[in-house]
């Protein structure tokens, strides 16, 4: 059995704003410091085995601090980069379902079948994600591990809906939403529990 702890990062404006970040680099607020400090006194207890995450800078830091917490190696994989939202980022939500509703629908109700313009598709995050996953799986999966992923939404909904096999769900309903895990166990069937 692999157990997988799913870590969103702590807070950043851009999410305090619902403006959509994607890959862009911006530091955790005050909130998301404490969010970070919240999960790593809930996760007390944990035997963590190490911790991977993707390059942008909130979640690397969300990263740092939990492998520090827990004396766990940390690795920053490229692959786990949040999706590319292209023209999109740093635009607020709002502006999107406004000037594009037909997109903003699509987004909710199918999002595989959408790709920001000038970014990246759902099916192409998939992709890499899968790599992702199964290099950590095949590092870990003998024994008992637990492994920390921190991800951002996004890139957080579609490693759980790979993860646990589920369908991807509403992506504007998981934007903004930082600082909190849940643990995914995964064997043949994955089963998920959470905070």
């Amino acid at each position: 059995m692999l157990r997988i702890v799913l870590v969103r990062p702590g807070q950043t404006d851009y999410d305090h704003q619902l403006r959509i970040r994607g890959t862009l680099d911006v530091p955790m607020n005050p909130q998301g410091l404490h969010e970070v400090d919240e999960t790593i006194e809930q996760l007390r207890g944990l035997d963590i085995d190490a911790v991977y995450s993707g390059p942008c800078q909130p979640t690397r830091e969300t990263a740092e601090a939990l492998a520090d917490a827990f004396d766990a190696k940390l690795k920053i994989v490229d692959r786990l980069a949040n999706l590319d939202a292209g023209l999109w980022q740093g635009k607020l939500i709002a502006d999107v379902k406004q000037h594009q509703p037909r997109v903003y629908r699509q987004w909710q109700e199918n999002p595989d079948g959408v790709c920001p313009p000038s970014g990246e598709s759902v099916s192409e995050v998939r992709d890499r994600i899968r790599t992702a996953l199964d290099k950590v799986w095949k590092k870990h999966h003998k024994g008992s591990a637990t492994v920390v992923i921190v991800a951002p939404e996004p890139l957080a909904s579609v490693i759980h809906a790979e993860l646990a096999r589920e369908r991807l769900g509403n992506l504007w309903k998981a934007e903004g939403h930082c600082g909190w895990w849940e643990i995914i166990e995964y064997e043949k069937t994955p089963v998920a529990s959470g905070h």
